[in-house]
């Protein structure tokens, strides 16, 4: 991120972040220790999971954290409804001098990951933990929406490889980069960003657009001039004019081609019906003694579409997916949150926090929470959300956040793992950045051990993830303590 922009984000924020930390400060509460998960309520797209991503970036963010004194300018030329300051002048001064103290646990990259589990937890001063909602979420929450876009689009594919063309179509400069890392990720094989290229070290492919044809004043002219320029890069894009005229012309280049020492790598097709298309064009290819060379396809493609070209025995052997990847066409949004979980009592206790609502499903989870996954040898058997500061009840049994009928004992499968792992603490990097090939092992490995069921497009099987039973005990209670307080103050103000 320190390469793309300025070295000092902190104002990448909504206002009222900054607001209610200069209230904690205020009120002398700004050091009062504080408990905070990022989650989503729902995975995307219909689908049965999610794939974490956006973790590096979030660390860049956070090692790079600090107010310059051009922010301390702007926020001092900030006035409230009355016209004077917003701002005191020793709130701006503990901002200037502000360091990260906090402690953070993360789920790795490339993880799958369920809704109501938290993909990282903060823990430190309250008002250090406020003032970084925003930006976590602005960073997890895009990328994690696309690298599970693509992880669909990918598992559509099967052994196909999958470019991502999605650069002219992404929300922005910061956009495109981002979407192009969480598509890697995701599982796409290369990119044609070439910043992202540059900047994440993901491999970079691409050949020519229709401009480059009908720039000459002949198909085949196009395509012969195309091949003296890079012989080694030849995939002719071959629908500009009649598609399979454009497929016989690239035949006569590619022998001409083989002549010189060069093998053509294939042809492109970016409209009408693909699948016949592609069936076509590979019978003139294999006739024409080109059995290697690849068809790509393109084209406002998405899984379901890939899903369904296939299934019609569709010749393609390359994706190139654009618009749909890098704007997570279908879901704009992921609609991951930011929840308070505990607070520390001036005696050093905690204190899990609770947030009611009318909606069951944004009524929070208390405490200071961890994730533990579940398998054996057929694989992923369930996750349990638990208390961290308060471990796991001997039952083993997990309730369903949203139906406490829905229960499972998780308590006889063989093996476990705790997924939230530390990576900074103290506001210090603790553990090393991962390389894109671990974290795409991860996600294919995650993957392999969830049932097919789970991973399916339309209406996928629920994995199983629950609270503790213990938790889930604590947190009823809790709701049933808060409407009880909550009448009592109706039946004291209609008094």
């Amino acid at each position: 991120m320190t390469d793309l922009y300025r070295p000092a984000l902190a104002l990448l924020t909504d206002l009222y972040q900054l607001t209610m930390a200069y209230g904690y400060w205020k009120l002398g509460r700004a050091d009062q220790g504080a408990v905070f998960h990022l989650f989503f309520r729902r995975p995307p797209f219909a689908g049965g999971y999610a794939i974490a991503a956006g973790l590096g970036p979030a660390l860049e963010y956070l090692q790079g954290f600090r107010f310059d004194p051009t922010d301390i300018d702007y926020l001092a030329s900030l006035t409230g409804n009355d016209g004077n300051r917003l701002f005191e002048t020793e709130f701006l001064s503990y901002l200037a001098d502000l360091e990260l103290t906090i402690d953070v646990d993360a789920m790795p990259e490339g993880s799958v990951v369920f809704a109501q589990e938290p993909l990282l937890r903060l823990r430190g001063p309250i008002l250090q933990c406020q003032l970084l909602e925003t930006p976590l979420l602005n960073i997890v929450n895009f990328q994690t929406l696309v690298a599970t876009k693509a992880s669909r689009i990918t598992t559509a594919a099967a052994d196909e490889p999958v470019l991502e063309f999605g650069l002219r179509r992404a929300p922005g400069i910061g956009g495109a980069l981002a979407a192009s890392r969480a598509a890697f990720i995701g599982g796409c094989a290369a990119t044609s960003n070439v910043l992202a290229g540059k900047l994440y070290g993901i491999p970079v492919r691409g050949t020519h657009a229709h401009s480059w044809v009908m720039s000459f004043d002949s198909e085949a002219e196009s395509f012969a001039r195309y091949a003296d320029v890079l012989p080694n890069n030849c995939v002719f894009l071959v629908d500009t004019y009649d598609t399979i005229e454009g497929v016989r012309r690239a035949v006569d280049v590619g022998r001409r081609l083989r002549q010189r020492g060069h093998e053509m790598v294939g042809i492109r097709l970016d409209s009408g019906d693909l699948a016949y298309l592609s069936i076509e064009a590979r019978k003139i290819l294999d006739e024409a003694g080109f059995p290697d060379a690849s068809i790509v396809a393109s084209n406002d493609l998405d899984e379901h579409a890939i899903e369904h070209l296939r299934s019609q025995g569709a010749c393609i052997a390359v994706w190139g997916v654009g618009t749909k990847l890098a704007t997570a066409y279908d879901q704009p949004a992921l609609g991951g949150v930011y929840k308070l979980g505990a607070l520390c009592d001036s005696d050093g206790t905690w204190q899990p926090k609770l947030k009611l609502s009318e909606q069951a499903i944004k009524t929070s989870i208390p405490g200071t929470l961890q994730v533990r996954r579940y398998e054996n040898d057929a694989g992923l058997v369930g996750d349990m959300i638990f208390d961290e500061l308060h471990g796991i009840d001997p039952r083993g049994i997990i309730v369903d956040a949203q139906d406490p009928t829905r229960r499972q004992n998780l308590s006889a499968s063989e093996r476990f793992q705790d997924l939230l792992i530390p990576v900074v603490r103290n506001g210090t990097l603790s553990t090393p950045f991962e390389d894109f090939t671990s974290i795409r092992q991860r996600r294919q490995e995650n993957l392999q051990a969830l049932h097919p069921s789970i991973r399916r497009f339309v209406h996928p099987h629920e994995f199983p993830v629950g609270l503790d039973i213990g938790l889930h005990e604590l947190r009823d209670a809790m709701i049933h303590q808060a409407h009880k307080a909550r009448s009592e103050e109706d039946r004291a103000d209609t008094s």
